[in-house]
């Protein structure tokens, strides 16, 4: 539920880290649905893969597509036995499919917790963002990445098990996740079969204002006036907010309710303004028949898991392993 102050308490380095992004993401956007690269690049701090293990985790680049710059950074823990069968999670970062990439050093950081703490192989997808592709281009970058390592892509480590396999995002990322489990439900895999989704506060909306948004019109990151321009630059010309990629419970959502959809695990913060849309996904999915957990901190903003001062951000990643575990466990 929402948290009873009105306010977050944030540490100074958050406050100020929070500050900064959105004054840099306000700056470089046009209100012609442009955006400047060049600039936003420059405050990206980007990281290069390290073939030598730190703290228990090596990483490499693989490229899928080079003539659309699909490629994915592959994350393998080596603090386990040769023998190990581990579960695979692919990563789909945030940003509102404007901003970072799976070189962006808090997403880095991240799948390196992630493979390290669940442990995991982790495949952090490089997709395409807007304005410059618009959709579908982000979704068929996520599926064309699973039916390469369906086809025997990416030289995956002897430890990666396929069969255990779970989509995961946070904001655009969790759109993502969430459109390309709709995707791998429709088309037969052969080698890659999804068990689980983990959604990390979704980056859902709707031509509606929930009262989450209109109490919350000035929080960092993703106020209303920034996911309207989002949304905008996105979709197709013609489209509103309502369309399925967007408003996916909503009235022309897909009906999932026959699919083989993944079992899901839905995180939501108390001072995010996308939380009642995050609460009716969860709520869509249950009425959907698919299996599906909540879980609620009621004192978080978007985006705190990648902020590792702040203590929510260890207790997701112990809630992400958790899930991990008992998926595979009902196998």
């Amino acid at each position: 539920m929402p948290s009873s102050t009105s306010k977050p308490i944030l540490p100074w380095k958050t406050h100020l880290s929070l500050s900064l992004v959105s004054a840099v993401t306000d700056a470089v956007r046009r209100s012609d649905g442009t955006l400047n690269r060049r600039v936003m690049n420059f405050f990206d701090l980007k990281t290069s893969p390290n073939p030598k293990p730190i703290k228990g985790v090596k990483s490499s680049d693989v490229t899928v597509d080079p003539s659309r710059n699909l490629w994915f950074r592959l994350f393998t823990p080596t603090l386990v036995t040769a023998s190990s069968s581990l579960p695979v999670i692919v990563f789909f970062h945030g940003g509102g499919f404007t901003y970072l990439s799976a070189a962006s050093f808090s997403y880095d950081a991240v799948c390196r917790l992630f493979a390290r703490k669940c442990p995991a192989i982790v495949i952090s997808v490089n997709y395409r963002l807007i304005p410059e592709h618009r959709y579908p281009a982000q979704y068929d970058d996520g599926f064309d990445v699973l039916q390469f390592l369906d086809q025997d892509g990416g030289d995956l480590p002897d430890s990666a098990d396929l069969s255990k396999c779970f989509l995961a995002g946070d904001s655009a990322g969790g759109n993502l996740a969430h459109n390309v489990a709709v995707r791998v439900c429709r088309n037969r895999l052969r080698k890659v079969r999804v068990i689980g989704q983990i959604s990390i506060q979704p980056f859902f909306g709707g031509e509606e204002r929930t009262e989450s948004e209109t109490r919350l019109p000035k929080a960092p990151l993703v106020s209303v006036e920034r996911t309207d321009w989002i949304w905008k630059v996105l979709l197709p010309d013609g489209s509103n907010r309502d369309h399925e990629a967007v408003n996916v419970s909503g009235p022309n959502a897909v009906d999932i309710s026959g699919m083989d959809y993944p079992d899901t695990i839905v995180f939501v913060g108390g001072f995010d303004p996308l939380q009642d849309w995050q609460r009716r996904y969860y709520e869509w999915l249950k009425k959907s028949g698919k299996e599906a957990e909540l879980i609620e901190y009621p004192d978080s903003i978007h985006a705190f898991y990648v902020f590792p001062e702040l203590p929510e951000a260890s207790q997701l990643i112990s809630e992400v392993r958790d899930f991990i575990n008992k998926r595979v466990s009902k196998l």
